[in-house]
């Protein structure tokens, strides 16, 4: 794989012949919004940027004299690292930015900000909000280039897109990201859960099979017209899947109680050691973070052999660095 100034050259094994793909999207808003050869393509790119993070000095000058700028408008610890330190190693000027201390605070809209960021010459804004469609309406509103970090219940396209590549890795299925007879299932909050969106989204694309576990007031019926199994147990489920991503419970963002107690939904839909025998011996777990441990998840799991929660952490760092370098070159 070659990286250039306006796309990867990927070569055909089966043709013997080189095509050259160019990535058309200016922005970075959802994977619903993205072909299997849009995903394909971005995931490839992240594999070129692995290598950056073993070398002495961790850095390439791909995005050198580009700002990009972290527009956060709900607290986040690892994606906006992740994105700091992977604008930094691609040699972009770095801005951070929080709503809590922004214009935004004393009654501008998110629209002004941005456009008045956008004036000090910026190419890039990241932005976290905590509404849905935040970031689509910011990306008709300036000419720069938007990633969604994270938008209300609505999605978390890199978040979506690391757990895939994650995936991939661990089951051996980089070349091409080819997963078909992969059944994955998604556990917990899947109503308040733009994560569980993503990963629906990019993991059906690629041919895997997607059961969404979890209580009934926490499942949408919707979710079954996109083609996902629902199911209210984890139980039933644990034995017949290769990978569980488990979410946490969004509590701030629940209007009701959606069922009795803590303690009962954890006996229920928690993943613990004794649990874990029903499953495959390889079955691979997976969570976003931040970890409620002893809730849906226990640390015997999530620290455990088939834990891959760390390895999610450092592919966020190369799937961030392909989304900022390959928005910064898309055409206008």
């Amino acid at each position: 794989m070659r990286v250039n100034g306006r796309g990867l050259n990927v070569a055909d094994t089966q043709a013997g012949e080189q095509t050259e793909y160019h990535w058309p999207h200016r922005h970075l808003l959802s994977l619903e919004d993205l072909s299997a050869e849009d995903i394909r393509f971005l995931l490839t790119t992240a594999l070129g940027f692995d290598g950056v993070s073993t070398r002495s000095i961790k850095k390439v000058p791909a995005l050198r004299g580009r700002v990009v700028v972290n527009l956060f408008f709900e607290d986040s610890t690892r994606t906006r690292a992740s994105f700091n330190l992977a604008a930094s190693r691609l040699s972009a000027d770095v801005l951070e930015m929080a709503g809590k201390g922004s214009s935004v605070s004393k009654g501008e809209t998110l629209i002004d900000t941005a456009r008045n960021i956008e004036a000090m010459g910026v190419d890039v804004i990241v932005c976290r909000h905590h509404h849905s469609g935040a970031a689509a309406h910011l990306a008709r509103s300036v000419d720069c280039s938007v990633i969604n970090a994270g938008d209300g219940q609505h999605e978390h396209p890199t978040q979506g897109l690391l757990d895939i590549l994650t995936i991939a890795k661990r089951t051996g299925r980089t070349e091409g990201f080819d997963f078909s007879g992969l059944t994955v299932a998604i556990v917990g909050d899947i109503a308040h859960s733009r994560v569980a969106r993503s990963n629906v989204y990019g993991l059906i694309k690629l041919g895997a099979k997607v059961i969404l576990v979890g209580p009934p007031t926490l499942l949408p019926g919707a979710f079954a017209d996109i083609g996902c199994e629902l199911s209210n147990s984890l139980d039933e489920v644990l034995p017949r899947v290769d990978v569980v991503n488990m979410l946490r419970i969004q509590f701030e963002r629940q209007t009701g109680q959606a069922f009795p107690s803590v303690r009962e939904y954890s006996t229920r839909f928690g993943l613990n050691a004794q649990r874990l025998t029903r499953a495959k011996p390889d079955l691979l777990v997976m969570h976003p973070g931040p970890m409620n441990r002893g809730v849906e998840i226990d640390s015997a799991v999530a620290d455990g052999p088939n834990s891959a929660i760390l390895q999610q952490v450092a592919n966020g760092l190369s799937v961030r660095m392909a989304a900022l370098f390959l928005v910064s070159g898309a055409p206008a």
